[in-house]
């Protein structure tokens, strides 16, 4: 290298002080920007199980009110929400947890009596929604569809 080779590449570098600064800002901003796209992501998996326990007891509470030969028993609804949860539902944890199923109805059903299918599931987060579950127990969600009898 001659000497005006070795001139520019030092002016170059004196030129150029905040090489480093972008690399600490990235750090400092990375810091905020994985645990929001966590949060994100976990967000999005909870309303998805939300949509799906919700469409298990629309799915359940149909097949029940439905007018046919003879009426579905409750254990028949239960499976029915039970089969949809477990080929929907999403788990990150290794182990899905089972949803449970309460069918209430009256004991010999008319029509226009109502079947109400509620379907209740412990929601497992990755890794902020654990922070949350230690702090305020585990995340439930649940939904509810009553249904009149045709």
């Amino acid at each position: 290298m001659n000497l005006l080779m070795k001139k520019n590449l030092l002016k170059k570098i004196w030129r150029e002080p905040s090489r480093g600064a972008s690399a600490v800002e990235f750090s400092l901003m990375l810091l905020w920007l994985v645990p929001l796209m966590f949060g994100i992501v976990e967000t999005s998996i909870a309303l998805y199980d939300k949509a799906v326990i919700t469409n298990a007891s629309r799915e359940a509470a149909r097949a029940g009110v439905v007018m046919s030969k003879d009426r579905m028993l409750d254990e028949e609804i239960r499976q029915v929400a039970l089969n949809y949860c477990a080929n929907y539902l999403t788990s990150f944890s290794g182990m899905k947890a089972s949803p449970s199923v309460n069918v209430q109805r009256p004991a010999s059903p008319a029509q226009g009596d109502l079947l109400t299918v509620t379907v209740t599931y412990p929601y497992t987060a990755i890794v902020l929604g654990r922070l949350y579950e230690a702090w305020k127990g585990p995340i439930q969600l649940s939904a509810t569809t009553a249904m009149a009898y045709e």
